[in-house]
């Protein structure tokens, strides 16, 4: 049996990372960067990148092909477009950029260390009233809090 992280790891070597001070420069010579924020939509509204659109994990391949409720037409018809798949770590973004390329996305990447990485590097988030997102305030979310029952035996 498979765990998450062996799952992450199985995908990483089919798929292309970027990191987030690569992809500041990238956009600034690129605005026509696809950004895809997969977190589910109370994680967006909390903090995201300027300019990403929400397509949560869970809907991500109806969201890619025409024909379904949740087609969005900018990733329906772009499998030649540049994309950036973002969720908080890393992992998340990894398994759906490995799903995209499956799908025929063929400048498809993820976005390594995810918003957290976005934030360690000061670039800017903002939250679902696009008002900046305080870094600290960014970092306690990012923050991994898990209650004993989500913890391994030992």
């Amino acid at each position: 049996m498979k765990s998450y992280k062996d799952l992450v790891s199985d995908c990483l070597p089919h798929i292309n990372e970027i990191f987030p001070w690569d992809l500041e420069d990238e956009l600034k010579q690129n605005p026509d960067i696809i950004l895809v924020d997969i977190n589910e939509p109370y994680e967006y509204s909390l903090a995201h990148v300027p300019e990403a659109i929400n397509v949560p994990r869970g809907i991500l391949e109806s969201a890619c092909d025409y024909g379904y409720d949740e087609t969005v037409p900018v990733l329906a018809g772009g499998r030649e477009k540049t994309i950036i798949v973002i969720c908080r770590s890393g992992n998340r973004s990894a398994l759906a950029a490995f799903t995209m390329r499956q799908m025929g996305f063929s400048n498809v990447r993820s976005l390594k260390t995810g918003l957290r990485g976005w934030n360690d590097n000061d670039s800017p988030l903002e939250d679902a009233q696009n008002d900046i997102v305080d870094p600290d305030i960014a970092e306690n979310y990012f923050t991994t809090t898990l209650r004993p029952d989500q913890e391994e035996s030992k």
